[in-house]
């Protein structure tokens, strides 16, 4: 519970939350509290889920779950340290009626930060009052609205900008639009804000960013606001101005909580849904999915509207009304290029599930992706499905997204970095709004500008993310036994599991729990500390036998031997004559033979013995010091596993892997000078003299193919990615298992605008609108126009807002015949 206090970072270096301004800001603010190290600082997470199976009667039950802090990274956000404080029961959702349910929760914060609780703490062997504090609360975006009192929905959802934003709701998309928001994020001289044909016909931008209100200043909004009394209430009471002036729908609980005020975030965006929903979009609308496309005949209608794109606009030739396609969609054999790609793809061990199974040809469409396939295809996979699919300049943006992505998850930031990314999402989304059109933009595709602020303030997003407690309520659902009594067979099953949990600690070494159980990838086989060279003192554990054993060629043998000597430390300066001697013996020709092998965190294959799986483990990399060379990655393909066996009075093992090594000159490894993408020749290899490295040396990589590309000799290069070892961590090589799928922070480099774009491709056909659809589009432009003059006049009756009482005065003069207009 002290490891923040004692454990003192590098300055700049995020970690942490201990790390971030948040949690400094905090101490500056409560210093009586910061003095104790031993106080708790706490983390709030709520999310609805149905504990029946698909298909069966809804049903949503809230789970409130709490999650200390101080813990060091190897131990925070673990399942055992996340402990359900609260279950409101359904059948269905609070709503705003949450705070309700959470008062007894507010009431034991008050005590804990006001009074405390003594406390025995066993290292030092005393007692002390601990008291705890909320640092902030983790949620999905409805949820965000519950907790905040800020709704969520309308033009006003962004809980930053607040009603500072011209967002606005378009005439036949009949949603809240977030187009042409993003340029006043911009420097003043930025030429993005002076360009009149490329975002809003005829508008340039001179307004400044919003200003972020602080916590006092909130504190003196929200203290007019009306309190959920006691019992829910209707959804439909709305203070005045709703939908217009600001999104406030209730003071929330959490602002009698006397320190509430003085905390940077409050509640968090969470990136899992963020960086989902935004995949959905940009995806659906370039393979062109028809029930999921952000680009249909109602945006085009909008479009007309609202940008400068003739090209784009619907035409009518020969009586017939038809939809030109965008450059920025796929065909449907590009679209069978992706899909057949993605169903050959081959990722290791515990990457992603199986993409393959999400993947049907028969309507060219995917389905069932979790959020953590989309997180995988967002951050890796999306620069190389759409290379050479798309313009360069649709891919550039594309692809800068999947890496400030990929930057945003990192598991180590930088302050410097994070400064950097803020400016560069913003260029990123101003040239996203340049390229699709408006009815793509919705409150997902805005919240992603505040992402980085939050993670440079806040600390890495694996601390703030909704992953860890998604995945802890899928273990509640599984608890679930007695479908007529679904919260008591929640709260029975999980305290015996607490209660457990907390009596494991007590147990002997020797007894196995779950606690102790070992990791995916973890090495089990632990050496025995000893006077012997540091290339002995390498642990792994490997895993499917092959035999028979074989014999060492007099070249194989002398290539390990040449390559263990120059790899040993200890060879390069003097040592004692015991300790060469363990080498003067040499190994044994005779070698054990494996198919697997788990080091470094990593589960490697042979080749051979990978054949027919659907994941690929057999990709390794080597970082180039190899016989002093400059600092390069080695990049290869497991081929053999040996284990040798030196000769002498001690037991000495060293496991080899022999590779093929694929060539790293100019001729066989590219990188791409703007997005550091590493391609290899897969038809160039080096020389077979040195296939022999050690396992302890290897880090895992994975290659890939892309779909396709318009030169024949590009078809020959395969991207590589590296992948971050499970159970490792950069702090002190400290263990860590959540953060499998991430990296430390590359160097984000600067974001440059790009040329226009010619958003047509004149090269395909365009589509014919179907007549049925168009009756369809009048007959909801006159249900619609009806609804706004009804709600209008209801308004003026009784002044009860409504989230569709914030149509602009141009919407108020929609006709029936606008699609004839065109």
């Amino acid at each position: 519970m002290r490891w923040h206090k004692e454990n003192i970072g590098d300055e700049g270096k995020l970690c942490h939350p201990r790390d971030g301004e948040a949690w400094k800001h905090f101490d500056r603010s409560q210093p009586t509290f910061a003095a104790e190290p031993r106080n708790v600082r706490l983390a709030l997470s709520t999310d609805g889920f149905n504990p029946h199976n698909q298909g069966s009667r809804p049903y949503s039950c809230w789970p409130v779950i709490v999650t200390p802090y101080n813990l060091p990274p190897w131990m925070c956000m673990d399942r055992p340290y996340m402990f359900l404080s609260l279950l409101v029961p359904g059948p269905k959702s609070p709503g705003r009626s949450l705070d309700v349910y959470l008062q007894p929760l507010i009431d034991e914060l008050k005590i804990l930060w006001d009074v405390g609780v003594e406390t025995y703490d066993v290292s030092k062997k005393q007692n002390f009052q601990m008291r705890a504090a909320l640092m902030w609360t983790i949620s999905d975006f409805p949820a965000y609205g519950m907790l905040s009192g800020w709704s969520t929905h309308g033009k006003l959802a962004c809980p930053y900008c607040m009603n500072h934003i011209k967002s606005f709701r378009l005439k036949h998309g009949r949603k809240p639009c977030f187009f042409d928001c993003h340029r006043k994020f911009l420097p003043l001289d930025h030429p993005y804000r002076y360009q009149r044909d490329n975002f809003t016909k005829g508008r340039i931008e001179t307004d400044a960013p919003p200003i972020q209100l602080t916590g006092h200043e909130l504190e003196a909004i929200v203290a007019f606001l009306p309190k959920i009394d006691f019992g829910k209430t209707k959804d439909k009471d709305k203070i005045e101005g709703f939908g217009e002036s600001h999104n406030w729908l209730k003071r929330s609980i959490f602002w009698e909580l006397p320190y509430w005020k003085t905390n940077l975030i409050r509640h968090n965006l969470d990136v899992m849904h963020i960086e989902k929903n935004m995949f959905d979009n940009v995806f659906n609308t370039i393979m062109d999915i028809k029930s999921k496309t952000k680009d249909n005949v109602k945006a085009r209608l909008d479009l007309q509207n609202i940008c400068k794109r003739r090209d784009l606009e619907l035409k009518e030739v020969n009586g017939k009304l038809l939809k030109p396609k965008a450059s920025y969609t796929l065909s449907k054999d590009e679209r069978g290029i992706v899909l057949k790609w993605v169903k050959n793809l081959r990722l290791p061990d515990g990457y992603a599930s199986n993409l393959g199974r999400c993947v049907n040809l028969e309507d060219y469409s995917m389905h069932g992706m979790k959020s953590h396939d989309c997180h995988i295809f967002m951050e890796r996979l999306f620069p190389l499905a759409f290379r050479d699919l798309l313009p360069e300049v649709v891919w550039n943006g594309l692809t800068e997204l999947s890496q400030f992505f990929r930057d945003l998850c990192s598991t180590t930031l930088y302050e410097s970095d994070m400064k950097k990314m803020e400016e560069n999402i913003v260029v990123i989304l101003c040239k996203l709004e340049k390229i699709f059109p408006p009815a793509f933009f919705d409150s997902m595709e805005h919240l992603p500008i505040h992402l980085a602020y939050e993670a440079r303030v806040g600390g890495p997003v694996q601390y703030r993310w909704m992953y860890p407690f998604e995945r802890f309520l899928n273990t509640l659902k599984r608890k679930v036994k007695n479908k007529a009594r679904v919260e008591g067979s929640i709260v029975e099953a999980y305290l015996i599991e607490e209660t457990s949990t907390f009596c494991s600690h007590f147990f002997a070494p020797h007894v196995e729990t779950r606690s102790r159980s070992t990791g995916r990838n973890e090495n089990v086989i632990q050496v025995e500390p000893c006077s012997r060279l540091s290339v002995f003192n390498c642990t792994g554990r490997p895993f499917s036998p092959k035999d028979p054993m074989r014999i060492l060629t007099p070249l194989e043998k002398d290539a390990c031997t040449i390559y263990i000597l120059l790899n040993c430390p200890e060879i390069s300066k003097y040592v004692e004559d015991s300790d060469i001697k363990q080498f003067a013996y040499g190994f044994s020709s005779i070698v054990k033979r494996w198919n697997g092998y788990f080091v470094n965190g990593y589960r490697f294959h042979t080749l051979e013995y990978g054949e027919g799986k659907s994941t690929m483990n057999s990709g390794v990399c080597v970082n180039g010091s190899y016989y002093n060379d400059s600092n390069e990655d080695y990049y290869g393909e497991l081929l053999e596993i040996l284990e040798l066996s030196f000769l002498g009075p001690t037991t000495n093992t060293i496991v080899m892997f022999k590779c093929k090594w694929f060539d790293n000159g100019k001729r066989g490894t590219k990188v791409h000078p703007r997005y550091k993408i590493v391609d290899i020749n897969n038809d160039r290899s080096m020389a077979e003299d040195n296939p022999f490295v050690m396992a302890s040396q290897c880090h895992q990589v994975y290659y890939t193919s892309y779909p396709w590309r318009k030169k024949a000799l590009d078809r020959r290069w395969h991207a590589v990615f590296k992948v971050k070892a499970r159970s490792t961590y950069e702090i002190s090589d400290i263990q860590v298992e959540e953060f499998y799928q991430e990296t430390s922070t590359m160097n984000p480099t600067h974001v440059v605008p790009d040329d226009d774009i010619v958003l047509v491709d004149i090269h395909r056909q365009a589509e014919e609108i179907n007549p049925d659809e168009l009756q369809s589009l009048e007959r909801d432009l006159e249900h619609n126009f009806e609804s706004d003059e009804f709600e209008k006049r209801s308004t003026e009756s009784d002044d009860d807002g409504s989230d569709d009482a914030d149509s602009s005065e141009e919407e108020d003069d929609i006709t029936f015949n606008d699609i004839h207009a065109i």
